[in-house]
This record gives C-alpha cells, sequence and structure tokens, in this order.
C-alpha cells in the first residue's frame, strides 16, 4: 500500500537505463492515454517506459511497493505462492540499476507471505504479512535487512493486511475473529477491535489518517481522530469492497476497491473524500478489479488493477483532474493475465508491481514502469 511521500524529480534517462538490466523481454509493453486538454502537468501523457522484473524465484508475486527516492524503491511479496507450508516473503530493493534482496529476521520458522511496505527513512521502514509460526509477521528494518517486532496486542490467529508508518507512528490493519483490528505503535502499542469486517488499506498523513475495507457486504472507512479511530459514513453500496487508500490532505483523499455482481463479475470501485463527505466517482470501464492506489501530491492519482476483458495488458486507472482514464500496455504474444497489485509516484515516473500468470498457471513477478511520453 503506497503512502503519501514527498514528490521528488527524477533523471528519466537514469532510471530507465537502470532498469534494462531487469528486463523480461516476452513481457515488454508500450501504452498510451488519450489527450486531455484540461490535465495538470503532473498527470501529462505516459507510457510504460519498461516492463521487468525484480528477479525472484519460482511462484514469485510482489504485493505492494514504496519509493524513498528514484534510487531508493522498495517492494514485497513472496516466492513458492503455490506451497503454503514452504512459500518464502521477501524484501527486495531497487536502487535505480537493479532489484536485490534484503533479508527478514526473527521467525524460526521462516517468513511467509509479506503484503505491504511502508517506508519513514532509509533506515526505518516496515512490513507485515504472515508468519510460518501462526503469528502476524510485523518487521523493521532497511538495506542490512529487517527483524520481527515484537508485538504483544497481536496475536496468532490475527490478519494483517497492510501497514503505514510516519516518524512516531505505526499502524497496521487487519482483522480478527470477524472483526475490523488496528494495531497502532507510537511507543507502545494498542489495538483497537472495530466493526465486523476486515481492513485492507491504512494512510497515514500528519494527524490524519484513514483505514479502508469491507464489512463483508458494504465498503468500511474508518478515521483517525483526536479520539481514536472511529468509523466513518460512506455511499452505502451492496457488494461493494475497499482495498487502498491515498491521502494527500485533510480535505482530499481516495480509496479503491471494487463491487462484487456475482457471476456478472467485479465493478471497479473509487471513492474520493473532499473533505466533509466520500463521493463514488464514475468511471469509464464495467469491470475491472482494482488494488492499489498513489498520487502526487499535487492532484494526480493513479490506481492499479487487472481488467478480464483486456487480460494480458498492464492495466492502471490514471485521474487526469476532471475524470479517470485508463492506462495500458500492449496485448502480449502469448497467453498470460497481468494484476499491478500496487502502485507509487516517482517524481514523473509511475511504478506499479504485480505479477504475470502464464498460461501454465506460472506465476512471476512483474514490475511496470510507466513514464511522459518523450518530447520530439
Amino acid at each position: 500500500m503506497t503512502r503519501c511521500l514527498t514528490r521528488r524529480v527524477v533523471p528519466l534517462c537514469g532510471l530507465l537505463t537502470g532498469l534494462l538490466a531487469g528486463q523480461l523481454p516476452h513481457v515488454t509493453a508500450v501504452a498510451h492515454a488519450q489527450p486531455s486538454p484540461t490535465r495538470p502537468r503532473a498527470v501529462a501523457d505516459e507510457i510504460v517506459r519498461q516492463a521487468t522484473s525484480a528477479r525472484l524465484g519460482n511462484g514469485s508475486s510482489l504485493s505492494d511497493v514504496a519509493a524513498l527516492s528514484e534510487t531508493d524503491v522498495w517492494a514485497v511479496g513472496q516466492e513458492g505462492i503455490w506451497d503454503v507450508w514452504q512459500n518464502r516473503g521477501v524484501v527486495t530493493r531497487w536502487d535505480g540499476r537493479a532489484w536485490t534482496e534484503v533479508g527478514a529476521r526473527g521467525d524460526v520458522t521462516g517468513v511467509g507471505p509479506l503484503r505491504s511496505i511502508s517506508a519513514v527513512s532509509a533506515t526505518e521502514l516496515w512490513v507485515v504479512g504472515d508468519g510460518h509460526d501462526g503469528v502476524p509477521y510485523i518487521g523493521k528494518g532497511g538495506r542490512g535487512g529487517f527483524d520481527r517486532v515484537i508485538v504483544p496486542p497481536v496475536r496468532g490467529g490475527d490478519w494483517l493486511r497492510a501497514v503505514a508508518a510516519q516518524p512516531g507512528r505505526v499502524v497496521t490493519v487487519g482483522s480478527r475473529g470477524g472483526r475490523s483490528l488496528i494495531a497502532t505503535g507510537a511507543g507502545s502499542w494498542t489495538a483497537t477491535i472495530g466493526p465486523a469486517g476486515a481492513l485492507h488499506g491504512v494512510a497515514l498523513s500528519g494527524k490524519d489518517g484513514w483505514a479502508v475495507g469491507d464489512t463483508g457486504s458494504r465498503p468500511l472507512v474508518m478515521r483517525l481522530t483526536g479520539n481514536g479511530w472511529k468509523s466513518v459514513s460512506v455511499p452505502a453500496i451492496k457488494g461493494g469492497y475497499l482495498r487502498d487508500v491515498y491521502l494527500q490532505s485533510a480535505k482530499r483523499a481516495v480509496a479503491v476497491g471494487g463491487v462484487f455482481h456475482g457471476d456478472e463479475g467485479i465493478e471497479p470501485l473509487i471513492l474520493r473524500w473532499d473533505g466533509k463527505r466520500w463521493t463514488k466517482d464514475e468511471l469509464p470501464i464495467a469491470e475491472a478489479e482494482l488494488y492499489g492506489v498513489t498520487g502526487d501530491g499535487e492532484g494526480g492519482f493513479w490506481a492499479s488493477g487487472h481488467d478480464p476483458a483486456r487480460p494480458d495488458e498492464a492495466f492502471l486507472f490514471k485521474y487526469t483532474g476532471r475524470r479517470w482514464e485508463p492506462l495500458r500496455g500492449e496485448p502480449a504474444t502469448s497467453q498470460r493475465t497481468v494484476r499491478l497489485q500496487a502502485v507509487t509516484r516517482i517524481g514523473d515516473l509511475t511504478m506499479a508491481v504485480g505479477h504475470v500468470l502464464d498460461k501454465a498457471n506460472r506465476y512471476g513477478d512483474l514490475v511496470e514502469t510507466f513514464g511522459p511520453v518523450a518530447e520530439r
């Protein structure tokens, strides 16, 4: 789950040159967005600059990404996706030239799938996921590796999906026994048990915070206030759920997810906060899955996901100032399914991570980098 980060200018040529080192020839693609004369500069036309891989092992997938700068990007995921007992959580770092795996320690039975990462600084990053010992894994670290953090309010049987961190505060969300769970660390740790359901995304900025998920039948949103976490009103959308949230300011936030329509598929869902209420945005596609959302701090937003009508293409939505528009890659030359699970914004480039599933049901991790169209 990508969080609100300071926008930085990226040397385009340097980043793209480094990406070539990890290129996957069979997934290279180009995408074009339709021009809009009203869009702000920060959401200018973009193309897929490079489709690459973090070069993980067999059965790999990336679930989240966080960027400190164009030469300090972190992602988490797993290897051995089909083996429940032997799969392994992975933390990997992009230094502008190559991806390098960083160790995760503190569980003698091994670290299971990692689902979320949040970066405070180069020396303080937080990850959450599963421990093979049955207790959620919460880790803190940096380039030298990650160590497990023992959080007394989190226990065996709990499930953690996302983490957000800022100086002096860490929040991780999930579920416990069918109810939403929020664990907060600010020196000592506390746990908040919320309404029925589960939380899948969380974002912090200053004193503000949002957590999103679902009740099992409708979207669930909680807000950090002076009195702790409280449920807030959202559109009553039957079958709706939320998977991620991006917080730009007290008056601007975006949450993404979907509406389950049974055999008719999943309708993409985007809610926006204007400082007073959450409202549902109109989208140009009737069926798609959305997993992650990010922004540039200037009113531009990107949501990553999967379009079942064109499954072999990389797929994102981007907000152009007035509407959401699809951003796609070219069709593949062989059968595959692309899912972009998370997305972050780095200067003028957008980086999304996820996986490719081929016709033999083999998973491979995927990194898609979108950038502005070159000027002529």
